[in-house]
């Protein structure tokens, strides 16, 4: 029997001939689908084919019934993607990136990791990040109600941002675009979200990264941005934009996309 593979599409360069574009994969976060990236694909497309992929589970992705794991994640995404691609991953997305740039380097060109962390929950070691136990409580809501535990977690992804209400009901519309997550899915990819740690494993990546982090991001703090930098290798840095929350591409997509172009000018993936 064929194994179930996720949703994936790719959408041909705008901006050079096609020959001439590399591939970035667009990773999204929990919850949620590829459709949450709509405004940045056009400035992607300037300069790349873009690959769009559904999670398992989650957007029009099956659910295989394999152990839900970000190293399932990971490679439920190489498979499908091209055979060498700059990543780009959003919150649980860019765990997802992170994991498949150490176990597969060769094939990724670059990783930009949106309101992303190595570890979402907070530590005596590692303070700036989520309580442990805001995240057992969304678990718990999610047995009991897990339609409103996702409209209750929209609504944190955009907590504080400039464009709140904007964003609250643009997240809301995406959401049912595609139908509900699978309720495993969101079950456990929390528990990928609380127990994940890649701290130790930061400084051996080794793709060129970027992580970019929201100034008002109420799941994964500004202050983890100085948490993060003495983790990453001389190929790592970080940028902070302001005004935005958890989903700075959403609120403030041309802002956002200019933080990946100078990313990838920078390294030399893009002609000036």
């Amino acid at each position: 029997m064929p194994k179930l593979m996720p949703f994936h599409n790719t959408y041909r360069a705008t901006g050079v001939a096609d020959e001439d574009a590399g591939d970035i994969v667009l990773l999204h976060g929990w919850g949620l689908h590829a459709i949450v990236f709509d405004d940045i694909v056009p400035a992607l497309l300037e300069h790349f084919r873009v690959t769009v992929i559904d999670l398992p589970g989650m957007g029009q992705s099956p659910l295989p019934n394999d152990d839900y794991t970000l190293e399932f994640l990971a490679e439920q995404v190489s498979a499908v993607m091209p055979e060498r691609a700059h990543l780009l991953g959003w919150s649980l997305g860019g765990l997802v990136a992170l994991r498949l740039a150490l176990d597969h380097p060769r094939r990724v060109h670059s990783v930009v990791t949106v309101a992303t962390t190595p570890r979402f929950t907070a530590t005596d070691d590692w303070p700036a990040a989520m309580k442990p136990d805001i995240l057992d409580a969304f678990e718990q809501m999610c047995q009991e109600d897990y339609e409103g535990t996702l409209v209750r977690f929209l609504a944190l992804n955009c907590k504080g941002a400039e464009s709140m209400r904007q964003d609250v009901a643009r997240l809301k519309e995406i959401l049912y675009f595609c139908g509900l997550p699978a309720h495993r899915a969101l079950r456990e990819g929390l528990a990928i979200l609380r127990d994940t740690d890649l701290r130790a494993e930061l400084a051996t990546l080794v793709p060129p990264l970027r992580m970019i982090f929201g100034e008002r991001d109420h799941i994964v703090p500004a202050a983890a941005m100085a948490a993060v930098e003495p983790l990453l290798n001389e190929r790592g840095d970080t940028a902070l934009i302001e005004q935005v929350a958890h989903v700075p591409f959403l609120s403030a997509p041309e802002t956002f996309s200019q933080a990946v172009h100078d990313f990838h000018r920078q390294h030399r993936f893009l002609g000036e």
